[in-house]
Order: structure tokens, then C-alpha cells, then sequence
């Protein structure tokens, strides 16, 4: 996702893709996302299992993956 309030990005993982940005956008979760909504969908990709989710988001999360 990306904030539309500083074109940050945020990197995540989640079963429900609606019902997370809903929630980033409604003030549910922690202070980042708080205080940067909206947020927007910029790109998602889908994995079968949740330790390929995971471990793909650990990538962009590491200078490698920026």
C-alpha cells in the first residue's frame, strides 16, 4: 500500500486484502498507518501458502528488496 499522504509505502501481508486496507484506513492498527492514511493498493501479489507470503514480505522489507 502506498499513503497517499506522504507516498510512503507499506509492506504487509494479510489472508483479506479489503478488510486490511479498510481497516489501515479506518485507524485500526498501529501508529504508522495511523497517523499516514489513506492508504491505496498500489500492488499485490498472491501466494498459496502463508510461509511464501511471509517470506517474500521479509524481502521488500530488507534493503534487497527496496
Amino acid at each position: 500500500m502506498q499513503s497517499e499522504k506522504n507516498k510512503r509505502l507499506y509492506i504487509g501481508f494479510t489472508d483479506n486484502l479489503k478488510r486490511r486496507l479498510e481497516e489501515h484506513n479506518g485507524g485500526s492498527g498501529g501508529s504508522y498507518t495511523k497517523k499516514n492514511r489513506p492508504f491505496k493498493i498500489i500492488f499485490y501479489e498472491a501466494f498459496g501458502n502463508k510461509q511464501d507470503a511471509v517470506r517474500v514480505e521479509q524481502f521488500f522489507k530488507t534493503g534487497y528488496g527496496r
